[in-house]
Formats: structure tokens, C-alpha cells, sequence
């Protein structure tokens, strides 16, 4: 029984997944929305990295005084 619903489950979320229409990436692209799409992932990637930089000189900060 547990094998039946859980092989149903699979097919039916198979199916839904293929009903999408990939537009929304043709609709980004063509609007010029990817850019700032970029932008945005860009200034996520920048704070992550000013992030680890501060941590990374604050620790050394501490190694060297202990």
C-alpha cells in the first residue's frame, strides 16, 4: 500500500512539474529584468564577501592578541 501511493505521488508531482511553461525566463530576458536579476546577485555576493573579510581580520585581531 505504502509503495502504491508513494509510486502515485511520484507521477502525479512528475506531471505537474512538466505542465510549466518555461516563459518566465523569456519574459526576464526580453524585458530587461535579467539585469537586474544580476545586480541584485551581484550585491549579495559583494556582502557576503565584505562580511567574511571583516570576520577574518577580527579573528586574526584576536589570535594575535591572545
Amino acid at each position: 500500500m505504502k509503495k502504491t501511493s508513494l509510486a502515485i505521488a511520484f507521477v502525479l508531482m512528475s506531471y505537474m512539474v512538466s505542465a510549466q511553461t518555461a516563459t518566465t525566463g523569456f519574459d526576464i530576458r526580453s524585458s530587461g529584468m535579467i539585469y537586474v536579476v544580476v545586480a541584485v546577485i551581484t550585491v549579495i555576493f559583494i556582502g557576503i564577501a565584505l562580511f567574511l573579510f571583516a570576520i577574518e581580520r577580527r579573528i586574526k585581531k584576536l589570535e594575535q592578541d591572545s
